[in-house]
């Protein structure tokens, strides 16, 4: 379904329809000053919930707020990192009947079209409260290349770029629907533009989530992270601590690739490595978390170029240098 670039209905009855349909997630957080919310939006009547896949859902303490006020324990049901796609389930033994989107729904809008954003961005909303409402227009659907290095993200197709200022602390997760009232996407993580040093406001087209989060449901999905890691074994020649990196512990399922602190004399030490750098990209591939960054080192041979760019407060550091003939083990 291709959405015209207006609509007739008026936006209070859209905001109207869709509040009772997001909710407010709660969990996980505090590890260098990651928020420990997020938001998400109903998929299914019997509490199925889409969101992003983030830090905050790896406890096993996860809550979910909905617009009522209710609050519900929640469990991660599947995930498709490459989409940073999750879905959860909410816990209650009694039978439930709740508002929700059709995800089934491909609806696919161009250029022009008006959005409604909604999230809990700054966790402005904890219990009965509505969640934020941000008006925009679709400026582009278009894809992010991330070979290029300009996005810290993944996933690299298609995406709709809003003017909308959606990517906010907790909005991730949120959705975005046309002005009269269908689901046109998922918006997306804080994502900074390397090139022109701005942010930009992305969010995930329903059409391409919807395959994934029916799956999901259905029980009939398998990740492609775990496909690929049982089809091939990864090397593991070296480490970050080879470089003279060490990390902060990897105690969450996607722990960022924070340095805790640099061997003094190592490579890069020199190469001017500093303490609570975070490593984003390994020679163009994106790091998302300790496993991927050992992942991604493992795989070097003696004489590679290896090329790091780590973020330090508001900037990225590029350095390179050539791989040592052996490990410093």
């Amino acid at each position: 379904m291709i959405v015209p670039l207006t609509a007739k209905a008026s936006s209070q009855s859209t905001i109207n329809h869709a509040l009772p349909r997001l909710v407010k997630i709660f969990g996980a957080g505090g590890v260098k000053n990651l928020y420990a919310y997020s938001t998400g939006f109903l998929v299914s009547p019997q509490g199925h919930i889409a969101t992003i896949w983030s830090p905050v859902l790896d406890t096993d303490r996860l809550s979910v707020v909905l617009n009522d006020g209710r609050r519900f324990d929640a469990e991660v049901l599947g995930a498709e990192p490459y989409l940073d796609l999750a879905i959860i389930k909410l816990k209650t033994e009694r039978e439930l009947n709740l508002p929700y989107f059709d995800f089934r729904e491909k609806v696919i809008a161009g250029p022009g079209t008006r959005i409604l954003g909604f999230s809990n961005m700054f966790r402005v909303a904890t219990g009965d409260e509505p969640v934020s409402v941000l008006h925009g227009v679709i400026e582009a659907r278009t894809e992010l290349p991330r070979r290029r290095g300009a996005f810290e993200l993944a996933y690299s197709g298609d995406v709709y770029v809003v003017d909308a200022i959606t990517n906010n602390p907790g909005a991730a997760g949120g959705a975005i629907l046309t002005y009269d009232g269908k689901l046109l996407g998922m918006i997306g993580k804080q994502v900074r533009n390397a090139k022109t040093n701005t942010w930009v406001n992305y969010s995930l087209p329903i059409d391409v989530l919807s395959k994934s989060i029916e799956q999901i449901i259905t029980g009939k999905f398998e990740s492609s992270e775990n496909q690929k890691k049982t089809v091939t074994q990864a090397p593991e020649r070296y480490r970050p601590v080879d470089f003279g990196m060490v990390m902060v512990p990897d105690v969450l399922y996607r722990t960022p690739a924070y340095i805790d602190s640099v061997l003094p004399g190592s490579l890069v030490a020199k190469a001017g490595l500093k303490p609570d750098d975070l490593v984003v990209f390994v020679n163009d591939e994106l790091v998302k978390s300790c496993k991927t960054l050992n992942a991604e080192l493992g795989k070097l041979e003696a004489g590679d170029l290896l090329r790091l760019v780590v973020r330090r407060k508001n900037q990225l550091v590029s350095i390179e240098f050539q791989v040592p003939p052996e490990k410093n083990n």
